[in-house]
């Protein structure tokens, strides 16, 4: 196993890595961004929610038994690395570190706009803050690391939770309020802009799903890896996709369909609107507080994972041998100064907004996870006969081997079809292709370790 920390009492609990997994997803797109899959495709978003989370459910069944059967801080790249060379471990490692760090600057940036408003300072200072404070959570023992996500996604939750019960009572007539229940939502506005509007909310759907890989990169450091994965991987699928499906259940049922919008601030949140609606006092300055906290959780996690994946990328010859620097914590010291120093750079250059960079690298990140999700499947396809033949499988396991993995890959290949028919999203199919082309040549010119496609 593959461990930055020896010492027990430092190491990840199963409660951290449920909790990590469920605040990974549960995030600052869901309560700003679900409005926006609910415009283009109306109600039949909830289906596409249910499709979107069945085919995630399989793709995380699949790293899981990975994970439970070969714990390591690298997870998919590693088994990517198993399964097809050092090359494959070379691309999907820096591709999904690019894609976490671009990520973590725009949810920095988000939290400081909201901070900043608060107490009327330039943003630049709780971004500043917000950036050193939680380098120095990463710094200490892991088992710190893991208290913070464990709280921070337990408010999240709670909020998710309790907005459903609200959403329920109200339903049934048992609080105290004049909202009708819209049943018409789910007729007139099934589908009001036919099978385009359905595909391009099923793409918006899909990639609210990313970050509940973390919880794999994680379980290399938690008390009993192959228990504990598993554990977590299988309570993680079914809440999320209970938290999302019931949310967007009780706002198509419970708001007129023309407020269900995107949000460019909580105050448009379809959250706040039918808080709102309901009586509930300061429900916008609510909002900002739980928008902010899960933002920052998500930092928080992104930070984790993007150091480790390097510093175990060091360990594989596929990243500087400088990034092996372990702390007396057990954190892997230069690997978070680096995730730092770009988080840093990606909060600058949106603030510097050169024209088409950032367009451009924004359209990667939205590519980058349907390449790492379709790796995950192809690695699982050639490594689980080897698994079985090793006897290294556990209880985790994904029935119905090969025609499930393989019936997910015929989903991502129609999820990148619909991309590239859809104008909206054709510029990141573009966008991903060309920096998986670059990462491609890097690892054929970089002198980078040959490693075999076994362990």
């Amino acid at each position: 196993m593959t461990s930055t920390s020896s010492n027990s009492n430092q190491k990840l609990k199963t409660r951290h890595l449920t909790m990590m997994g469920l605040g990974s997803a549960v995030g600052a797109g869901l309560f700003l961004g679900v409005g926006v899959g609910i415009q283009a495709s109306g109600t039949s978003v909830l289906l596409s929610y249910i499709v979107a989370g069945i085919v995630v459910a399989a793709v995380m069944a699949m790293l899981g038994e990975m994970a439970a059967a070969r714990p390591s801080l690298g997870s998919f790249a590693t088994y990517a690395g198993q399964a097809f060379g050092n090359e494959a471990r070379f691309g999907l490692g820096w591709l999904y570190w690019f894609m976490l760090v671009m990520v973590m600057g725009s949810e920095i940036t988000g939290a400081s706009a909201i901070i900043s408003a608060w107490f009327d300072i330039a943003p630049w200072i709780p971004a500043f803050i917000a950036v050193t404070f939680f380098a120095v959570v990463n710094f200490a023992a892991v088992r710190g690391f893991g208290e913070f996500e464990f709280w921070f996604a337990i408010i999240k939750v709670a909020v998710i939770l309790a907005f459903i019960v609200l959403g329920m009572l109200i339903v049934v007539g048992l609080w105290p309020t004049d909202i009708p229940v819209r049943l018409g939502n789910f007729s007139e506005n099934f589908l009001p802009h036919g099978a385009p509007g359905f595909a391009a909310g099923l793409l918006a759907v899909a990639f609210a799903f990313g970050g509940i890989e973390l919880v794999t990169i994680a379980a290399a450091e938690s008390e009993d890896p192959a228990r504990n994965v598993a554990t977590a991987v299988r309570a993680v699928i079914f809440r999320i996709l209970v938290f999302y499906v019931g949310a967007v259940a009780i706002i198509s049922l419970l708001l007129p369909f023309a407020q269900i919008q995107g949000a460019d601030v909580a105050a448009q949140s379809p959250f706040t609107l039918l808080l709102e609606s309901a009586g509930i006092p300061g429900a916008a300055g609510f909002m900002e507080i739980v928008i902010v906290i899960a933002l920052l959780s998500s930092f928080n996690a992104q930070i984790y994972g993007t150091s480790r994946l390097v510093y175990n990328m060091a360990k594989e010859g596929n990243a500087h041998r400088a990034f092996l620097k372990i702390g007396s914590t057990g954190s892997p010291i230069n690997a978070v100064i680096l995730s730092v120093i770009f988080a840093f750079g990606s909060v600058i250059l949106q603030w510097w907004n050169p024209p088409g960079l950032l367009a451009f690298l924004f359209n990667a990140v939205g590519g980058c996870l349907l390449v790492i999700w379709m790796m995950i499947t192809l690695s699982y396809l050639k490594l689980h006969p080897e698994l079985e033949r090793g006897g290294e499988t556990t209880a985790l396991k994904l029935p119905g081997y090969p025609y499930i993995p393989w019936l997910v890959v015929a989903a991502m290949i129609s999820l990148i079809i619909l991309m590239v028919f859809d104008p909206g999203a054709r510029g990141q199919v573009v966008s991903v292709l060309v920096l998986c082309g670059a990462l491609v040549i890097l690892a054929k010119v970089l002198p980078l370790k040959r490693a075999e496609k076994n362990r």
